[in-house]
């Protein structure tokens, strides 16, 4: 059995061999999980991550039972604790995706699971599969990850997908990191220690426009309402760091803009024409990854 809780379970070779399988299943369709059924698990909205798991599994030739809100449409809302509920579905199912609003619920669910456990996220956690189709995309498009300049901007204090693709860049040379917010929301002392142990060298900034011709990635993030214990907190922050063409147009010419999604205001539409732009692809490559994930998992 093998779960995916943290990013920290991947080291180079592991990630590496992920990406080749997937390189594989860029225009495949098999059979390889015929018989095979996931549970899609989700406490929390999804569109990117439980659709692609979904048609993942698909395409594999797999199954899938599921439920849109967990919190509302299972007895959880009737009082059932997350670990009864996973010991009810493992029952069912071969493997188990789960989404949930709770920051370690993914180890809890691990503890208790007779089938593999894939954390789809949770709280203000970790998100794995999401830091891996990053990494993926940054591979996919610069055709390296040693040796790259990386900014990650906005809320780094709730981001889980920059947690877990921090973690995942501390397997590879020459690496630097730039985190770019307002000092209400700066990354977690955790991540800087990783960081440090692991010789990646990083700065904290707020100065967005310094950087822009020096990245090979900007990684924007969203401003998530959803983690602010109130509005007005919400509204000192939002908007703090947007995105327009003319920002895109004076990046260097090989650089790449990612977002893992959904966004709000801090990528303007008109930069979806740039050439910089690859949001739209890195959730394509989501899709290509969790295949990868899924077959190894389930075929192992």
């Amino acid at each position: 059995m093998h779960h995916i809780v943290e990013s920290q379970q991947f080291n180079r070779k592991s990630i590496g061999d992920i990406f080749a399988l997937a390189d594989t299943l860029e225009h495949t369709r098999d059979q390889s999980l015929t018989g095979k059924i996931m549970a899609s698990l989700f406490y929390e909205p999804s569109t990117r991550t439980r659709f692609s798991f979904e048609s993942a599994m698909l395409r594999l030739g797999g199954s899938v039972i599921t439920t849109e809100n967990a919190k509302e449409f299972s007895s959880v809302s009737k009082g059932e604790t997350l670990e009864d509920s996973i010991r009810i579905v493992n029952t069912y199912v071969d493997i188990i995706v789960l989404r949930h609003d709770e920051e370690g619920a993914s180890k809890r669910a691990s503890l208790v699971s007779q089938v593999p456990i894939i954390n789809a996220g949770d709280g203000t956690g970790q998100h794995p599969t999401q830091a891996l189709l990053d990494l993926y995309t940054i591979q996919r498009e610069l055709g390296k990850i040693d040796g790259i300049h990386i900014a990650f901007v906005g809320d780094l204090k709730h981001g889980r997908t920059i947690r877990s693709l921090s973690y995942l860049l501390g397997n590879f040379n020459n690496i630097t990191i730039d985190f770019v917010s307002p000092e209400g929301l700066r990354v977690g002392d955790d991540i800087k220690l990783y960081l440090t142990e692991h010789g990646v060298t990083f700065h904290e900034t707020e100065d967005l426009d310094a950087l822009k011709e020096k990245i090979d990635v900007l990684y924007q993030t969203r401003i998530q309402k959803e983690r602010f214990t109130s509005t007005e907190e919400y509204q000192k922050f939002k908007g703090c760091y947007q995105i327009n063409r003319e920002f895109a147009d004076s990046m260097k010419t090989q650089s790449i803009i990612m977002h893992p999604l959904p966004r709000v205001d801090e990528i303007l539409p008109e930069v979806d024409a740039s050439p910089h732009a690859v949001y739209f692809k890195q959730a394509h490559y989501g899709l290509l990854i969790r295949m990868a994930l899924l077959k190894h998992i389930l075929t192992a």
